[in-house]
């Protein structure tokens, strides 16, 4: 059979080149026929704009799927798993066009690298030819990359939880943020989930914004039953998770606008909130719904750029609210005042010291 020529989608004032355009890269499903990578590089054209308002001057790492997705199929959960059929790309591709521009960022190792750093919207779409489908932005621009700009709640539903269960969340983190006199912007996280995020003035550092994070989580579980911020998930049982630890270095959330690989190529989509209240499904928020969508009533968080917040009520709640530090994600260096890395259920109280270190045998 003979090979697909190559297309090419128009991205600003540039033609990006699209090999294999016809590949299936999301299968048919009930709701949406089979997508190809050609759709999906059309499809980041169509909302450029938006998703630039998501990407534009952050580092941000690509989830790229380079023979499409199908269910079953598996993200690389580090390095060294090769048989993986997905995996983040933190360092830019070789092979890049000469408009693809990096910014270095460090890990929490202290290793550095050079990132890509989205300037035009022929980057995202040069990098959906790369097999991307998720895109994964720091919360910092090049100008600062130790000083985030930006607060992301992540309200993650648990087993036995819905996606109503963190529609109804999020309207209480809503009247929370009110409250303190800041300004969040919900989205769908392209699954069951949902994300707020509320700009900042870049004047703190990763530490405090993860610091502000655990204190809104903490504040919203004293108002609702149905939250927690327990970090060990025996503990969480069927309650909305607060995942603080997206706050950290090198913790990124796929932004808006961007692909999940999910069946029928959901969308993770801004919304205003009394749109979040009324939706029912996020499903129908896919590549095919979203541009038209977009074309007709707007991007709606059109007005992001125009808010900085202090983030000084949030840390008041970190410092007031009893609880003291969380545990830090398993590759991150042992942190001062963290809890004993251990699940709570294989615990032995003698078996650790009064700062949660393991004492010698």
């Amino acid at each position: 059979m003979a090979k697909t020529a190559a297309a090419e989608v128009r991205a600003g004032d540039r033609a990006v080149r699209v090999s294999s355009p016809d590949r299936v890269v999301y299968e048919a499903t009930d709701r949406t026929p089979a997508i190809t990578k050609l759709m999906v590089a059309e499809y980041a054209a169509a909302v450029g704009d938006a998703l630039m308002r998501a990407l534009r001057d952050r580092p941000t790492a690509l989830e790229r799927w380079p023979d499409g997705w199908r269910e079953g199929m598996r993200l690389a959960t580090g390095p060294t798993d090769r048989d993986a059929d997905g995996f983040y790309q933190k360092r830019a591709p070789k092979g890049a066009p000469d408009y693809l521009e990096t910014v270095q960022v460090m890990f929490p190792s202290g290793r550095r690298a050079d990132e890509i750093c989205p300037t035009e919207i022929a980057v995202p779409v040069w990098c959906v030819q790369m097999g991307t489908l998720t895109f994964h932005p720091w919360p910092v621009r090049r100008t600062d990359v130790d000083h985030p700009d930006e607060l992301r709640i992540d309200l993650d539903p648990q087993p036995g939880t819905t996606f109503a269960d963190a529609v109804r969340v999020a309207g209480l983190a809503h009247e929370l943020l009110e409250e303190l006199g800041l300004r969040g912007f919900p989205k769908t996280s392209g699954n069951r989930g949902v994300h707020v995020y509320v700009r900042i003035r870049p004047e703190w550092t990763f530490e405090e914004l993860r610091h502000a994070a655990i204190g809104f989580g903490r504040e919203l579980e004293r108002r609702d039953a149905g939250v927690t911020t327990a970090w060990w998930k025996e503990e969480r049982g069927a309650r909305i998770f607060v995942d603080y630890n997206q706050n950290n270095r090198d913790r990124t959330i796929a932004s808006a606008y961007s692909l999940r690989p999910r069946p029928g190529a959901p969308v993770s989509t801004p919304l205003t909130w009394d749109e979040l209240a009324e939706l029912r499904d996020p499903r129908e928020l896919n590549l095919l719904t979203v541009p038209e969508r977009l074309a007709e009533r707007g991007d709606a968080w059109a007005e992001i750029d125009d808010v900085a917040h202090d983030l000084t009520p949030l840390l008041e709640l970190w410092e007031t609210l009893p609880g003291g530090e969380l545990n830090f994600p398993p590759d991150y260096p042992k942190m001062p005042g963290e809890p004993p890395r251990v699940q709570p259920s294989k615990k032995v109280a003698a078996h650790w010291d009064e700062e949660g270190n393991r004492r010698e045998k």
